[in-house]
């Protein structure tokens, strides 16, 4: 299966740093972030659930090993808004991430239920002042992030769901079907989005680029301009270099018709010069080069058709008769 960039989202929680937290372990994480040091009145903290091992709407879910291998890729992972990966739009950022396990919860598939929290700053300042309102006042709570898998293997045989013959949300014999979201091997940003999706967790999922196929990368090209995320620009990778090799593959079958048509013209069109059938060979599709080469090799086997040796072909000839001995 081809890479697999996903968008998951999911709900924040505000919490303001307070002068114990900032004077602690918190605050010389994010002064790990910041080109000069900054006091607990300077930054506004906040804890937002990523995401969660339960089945989304989409069928699908993180299993408990890769949230914990998602748990070190997001620390550090800048908040923006809409997955616009602009500069200005960048807000926050994460400074710590943990795998919770949430007692007494069970997931859509009967097991334990585990997510996967993150604390992220940004600073208080005018330009974040209506942001941090928009999260106190409970509007913002939705955020999306945004990683990437290597595959999505089937619950129920282990196989790449794409391929397998079980369908997500079909229970076989009594276990339900989804697409677990295994191997994250990159984590991009997280955004402020408006839309939750996740059941129970209040987690938003939506597609970006999930399945990575050349329809939708053209459809963004065909706009003049395009931002493509790094699994596309893989698969773009490899779709190039795939046609690169079927060209090589065409030209090599279309010379080789070529010249087995010019072959057969001799032997059975000797009017007709070499140049002149391979000029207008080169004028040919492959398909016409085809029909004119199978219809010179009926032309020549016609020609070479054996014929018996007592075998009268005079027209007067009413029998062979008079061969006989």
């Amino acid at each position: 299966m081809a890479d697999n960039q996903i968008i998951k989202n999911a709900s924040v929680a505000s919490d303001r740093i307070n002068t114990e937290s900032a004077a602690g372990d918190e605050l010389v994480l994010i002064n790990a972030y910041t080109r000069k040091p900054l006091a607990a009145d300077e930054v506004y903290v906040f804890t937002v659930t990523l995401c969660d091992n339960d089945v989304d709407r989409d069928g699908e879910r993180f299993t408990v090993e890769s949230l914990f291998a998602l748990e070190k890729l997001f620390v550090g992972k800048t908040g923006i808004f809409d997955h616009n990966p602009t500069a200005k739009n960048q807000t926050a950022r994460i400074f710590w991430c943990g795998v919770e396990a949430v007692e007494g919860r069970k997931t859509a598939t009967g097991d334990d239920y585990f997510r996967l929290k993150a604390r992220a700053y940004m600073p208080r300042c005018p330009e974040t002042e209506k942001l941090i309102r928009g999260i106190d006042c409970g509007i913002l709570r939705e955020v999306s992030v945004g990683c990437a898998v290597k595959s999505v293997k089937c619950s129920i045989c282990g196989e790449e769901i794409a391929f397998c013959n079980h369908n997500k949300g079909t229970e076989y014999s009594g276990k339900l079907c989804c697409g677990e979201l295994t191997s994250p091997y990159d984590a991009y940003e997280f955004s402020f989005v408006a839309v939750p999706a996740q059941r129970e967790a209040g987690v938003v999922k939506s597609v970006y680029g999930k399945e990575v196929n050349m329809e939708g990368i053209m459809k963004k090209l065909g706009g003049g301009s395009a931002s493509l995320s790094p699994a596309e620009c893989e698969r773009l990778k490899a779709y190039i270099e795939a046609l690169k090799q079927s060209a090589k593959d065409g030209v090599y079958y279309r010379d080789s018709l070529t010249s087995e048509v010019l072959r057969l013209s001799a032997a059975v069109q000797p009017g007709i010069s070499r140049d002149t059938m391979e000029a207008l060979a080169k004028t040919m599709s492959v398909a016409q080069l085809n029909e004119f080469k199978n219809a010179f090799e009926k032309k020549l086997d016609e020609s070479f058709t054996p014929v018996p040796q007592l075998y009268g072909k005079r027209k007067d000839a009413v029998s062979n008769g008079q061969f006989t001995i």
